[in-house]
């Protein structure tokens, strides 16, 4: 019996699961382990990773590394996305990775991360006709799904660090700039001409920023388990609602709300405009989360792979 380490470097966080193997074709979750690293902070126009971000990374990541290392029969797969997609120091960063943590990564394309994603959304819920939404800190991943089927699927580069930090949503938000924002989104959305076809499906939600919206409202709603949120489902009336009280409020302020990470206050009106706009924009009534996406697609791709090729 072997194990599966998936050390899955966002542009916001850093995590990793590791999964049992099952010899009849299953995997089980042991282990998650999360850690804030906001490696694309602060990269700006120039697409730069910056030193600061950089270090918090591979003390995230060498972390990690002691946690699997004590892990026998382990396998690893190391991955990451939108920050160091775009990034211009691209080479230099995933050499330092490999120098100091022993680890290589592969980077998805934007694509490659939207695939992933349809395959744990679609391997871990019923899904008909839905769009799937996954808000990272530095891109955005929509999947269209009709009968249980990916038709279409695009990665845009904004996400909850980049539309905060360039729109200047982290502390209490002037009008000004939160229209900038939505006249931004709203004009990038509507180029992706297949959106129209997502007119009133409800839409599946990834990413941490959504997770946060979740937590917040199994808070509000005495849930016994909030952090199970695998299949939670709210109105669109419930998520404007929180979307206006986290306007009203300072980051401070956001601090204060419970289910809120306190790294997350200064990013989540970015982390949740996109979702508010597609509401808007498609008129949809609901949501659905869903607490796998990209590392449970990569896991089912291994599992099928070891089927057919064997152990």
């Amino acid at each position: 019996m072997r194990n599966l380490a998936i050390v899955d470097l966002g542009s916001n966080s850093a995590r990793m699961a590791v999964s049992r193997l099952h010899a009849n074709g299953t995997a089980q979750e042991i282990k998650r382990v999360k850690e804030d690293t906001r490696l694309s902070e602060g990269m700006g126009t120039a697409h730069v990773l910056q030193p600061a971000a950089i270090e918090r990374t591979i003390k995230a990541l060498l972390n990690f590394r002691r946690l699997y290392e004590k892990m026998p029969n382990t396998d690893v797969i190391g991955i990451t996305t939108a920050a160091v997609r775009m990034a211009q120091n691209q080479t230099e960063f995933l050499n330092q990775v490999k120098q100091e943590v022993g680890l290589d990564l592969r980077v998805l394309s934007g694509d490659d991360e939207a695939y992933y994603d349809y395959l744990g959304v679609a391997n871990s819920l019923v899904i008909h006709d839905c769009l799937i939404l996954d808000t990272g800190g530095a891109s955005c991943e929509l999947i269209l799904v009709k009968n249980g089927r990916k038709q279409q699927l695009i990665s845009i580069p904004f996400g909850a660090v980049t539309l905060s930090e360039q729109f200047g949503l982290d502390d209490l938000v002037p009008s000004a700039s939160l229209f900038r924002a939505q006249m931004f989104l709203r004009n990038r959305l509507a180029d992706i001409w297949w959106l129209s076809e997502a007119v009133h499906f409800p839409i599946i939600l990834l990413g941490g920023a959504n997770r946060t919206l979740a937590r917040i409202n199994r808070r509000r709603q005495q849930k016994l388990k909030v952090e199970d949120i695998h299949g939670y489902r709210l109105k669109t009336e419930t998520v404007f609602h929180t979307f206006l009280d986290l306007l009203s409020r300072s980051k401070k302020g956001r601090q204060e709300i419970s289910g809120m990470e306190y790294d997350r206050a200064d990013i989540i009106v970015g982390g949740m405009l996109p979702l508010v706009t597609l509401l808007q924009m498609l008129d949809s009534d609901r949501v659905i989360f869903s607490e796998s996406g990209v590392r449970e697609g990569i896991i089912s791709e291994h599992l099928n792979q070891i089927g057919r090729f064997g152990r």
